[in-house]
C-alpha cells in the first residue's frame, strides 16, 4: 500500500523532477558563452519583422501578434493566444554548415530554406541563465533562408545567428 501511495503522489505532482527543465548557464548541452555574449551585447541591431540581416547576426527583433506577423510559413507549433511572432531574412550563410540560432527568452524557432522548414540538428535550453534561454543548431546550405519566431511572451526578443563550433 505504501508503494501505491508513492506512485500516486508522483503521478499527481504538477512537475515531476525528471520533466523539469535544466536551470543555470552550465546546464546547456554545449558551451553558450559566444551566443550569450551576442544576445546581451550593447551593439545589437534593432530590426523590424521582415528585415534582412547578415551572419553573424545579433539583433533585437520587434515582434507582432501572429495574425499581423506575415510569417513565411505556418509555424510548426501553433502559437498560443496572447503571444508574439516575427521573422528575419538572410541572403545566405557565408558557407554551408552548422549554425546556432539562439534566443534570449522562450519562443518557437522555425528555419525556412528553399521553401521547406528545416529540422534542427540539436537544441538546448535552460532556465535561470541571464541573457539566453535556448539555442538550436541547424545545417544550412549556401542559399537564402528565414528565421521565424513564434510563441514569444513579449513583443521583442534578442536573436543571434552564429556559426556553430
Amino acid at each position: 500500500m505504501y508503494a501505491r501511495l508513492i506512485v500516486a503522489l508522483v503521478l499527481l505532482s504538477p512537475a515531476p523532477t525528471w520533466a523539469a527543465e535544466p536551470s543555470g548557464c552550465d546546464k546547456f548541452k554545449w558551451p553558450v558563452d559566444k551566443e550569450r555574449a551576442a544576445l546581451t551585447s550593447q551593439d545589437r541591431l534593432k530590426v523590424a519583422s521582415g528585415n534582412e540581416l547578415a551572419i553573424p547576426a545579433k539583433a533585437v527583433l520587434e515582434l507582432r501578434i501572429p495574425t499581423e506577423a506575415k510569417l513565411p510559413r505556418t509555424p510548426e507549433r501553433k502559437p498560443k493566444d496572447g503571444t508574439f511572432a516575427g521573422f528575419v531574412k538572410f541572403k545566405g550563410p557565408p558557407k554551408a554548415g552548422a549554425y546556432t540560432i539562439s534566443l534570449s527568452s522562450g519562443a518557437w524557432v522555425d528555419v525556412i530554406q528553399d521553401g521547406e522548414q528545416l529540422k534542427p540538428m540539436e537544441f538546448s535550453g535552460a532556465t535561470d541563465c541571464e541573457g539566453i534561454r535556448k539555442t538550436v543548431k541547424f545545417d544550412l546550405s549556401g542559399g537564402p533562408f528565414a528565421v521565424q519566431i513564434s510563441g514569444a511572451a513579449e513583443n521583442s526578443i534578442s536573436l543571434a545567428v552564429l556559426p556553430a563550433e
